[in-house]
């Protein structure tokens, strides 16, 4: 029976002392995931700019002024390229982000095509496009859409001061919804958005309690973007930020807990403390949507100080058919291992 998480005993694992909860959840951890094993995602913005949205977090609100290049939809060719690029370098999941409140229906067909032409490349597939109505997400699962990204950000409380153009409730339909179609959820939320320790404890009930719990939960590290009302908002503490990992980890033992944005303001040890504390996800890539990343070669030197590999999609790396795999991929592996 699922178990059903309340607001005392999430706020007694942040308590705990530091080194007490990080034993705790490396030893769940351990007991539901390979310990040196990462699984790893490409994350590519597939449409730019111009969001009607106005989270106070966000580059890509068409009410704020900042850097961003508006772009329409990618050519197709241009996203499978990309694609093939992510799976050479490692990665093992594709996600696709598109600035929308919704996708409209005559979208439909060309994000339908490129989930189909992706999964023959043998590589999973997400995506990100706001709200979904139920047709929608049925189209997006019988193309073989394997993950659906929708974040809830924070705490219900808090919410409000973030964002006004979409209520809380609505992303819990779209996750509703999302899960109904048969497409497995991804689901996280945002540090540093000047939320209090109860909104952190408040977001990771709200996670866990979901039937079921997500089974990607990213873990996000504000991004202070110049022109948006968050560019001067205070860094969050990193021992909060291990600690919020610690018990997200005890709460979903299940989910991949991913390190997303702001990783590459995280210095190695810190990211070291995360894998520690049971994260086993990140992005991969020196560009997360519209923001910087850490980059490859930098990801391949941590790795190999700290023995981790990359999971490869359900795979033993030793028994891949050749169309499985290409030469750089097995090369990339076997230089982690080493």
């Amino acid at each position: 029976m699922k178990k059903i998480w309340q607001k005392q005993e999430v706020d007694l694992l942040f308590k705990k002392p530091f080194l007490d909860l990080l034993f705790e959840s490396q030893t769940i951890h351990r007991k539901y995931f390979n310990p040196n094993e990462i699984q790893i995602s490409t994350l590519l913005s597939i449409k730019t700019g111009l969001c009607p949205e106005d989270c106070k977090y966000c580059s890509q609100s068409s009410r704020y002024k900042t850097d961003v290049q508006n772009e329409k939809l990618l050519d197709f060719n241009k996203v499978i390229e990309e694609a093939k690029k992510a799976k050479r370098n490692g990665s093992n999941r594709f996600c696709m982000g598109a600035a929308w409140k919704n996708p409209k229906q005559r979208d439909m067909p060309y994000l339908l095509k490129i989930i189909k032409q992706i999964k023959q490349l043998g590589m999973e597939t997400c995506m990100t496009l706001g709200s979904l109505n139920k047709n929608q997400a049925e189209e997006l699962a019988s193309a073989g859409l394997d993950f659906y990204n929708h974040n809830l950000d924070t705490s219900p409380s808090f919410y409000k001061k973030i964002i006004t153009t979409r209520t809380y409730q609505d992303r819990l339909d779209t996750i509703k919804i999302i899960r109904k179609s048969g497409i497995k959820v991804c689901s996280g939320g945002i540090l540093g958005l000047g939320e209090k320790k109860n909104d952190i404890i408040e977001l990771l009930i709200e996670l866990a309690n979901l039937k079921p719990s997500p089974e990607s939960v990213p873990i996000n590290m504000l991004i202070k973007i110049q022109g948006t009302p968050m560019e001067k908002n205070k860094k969050i503490d990193d021992f909060r930020f291990i600690k919020t990992i610690a018990v997200a980890r005890i709460m979903m033992p299940k989910s991949y807990i991913r390190l997303s944005a702001g990783r590459e303001k995280m210095s190695k040890k810190m990211q070291t403390m995360c894998f520690m504390a049971g994260a086993n996800s990140i992005f991969y890539g020196c560009k997360l949507l519209t923001v910087n990343n850490s980059t490859e070669s930098e990801d391949l030197k941590l790795f190999k100080k700290l023995g981790l590999h990359p999971k490869l999609t359900n795979l033993d790396p030793n028994k891949f058919k050749k169309s499985q795999t290409t030469k750089k991929n097995k090369l990339y592996y076997n230089a982690i291992r080493t």
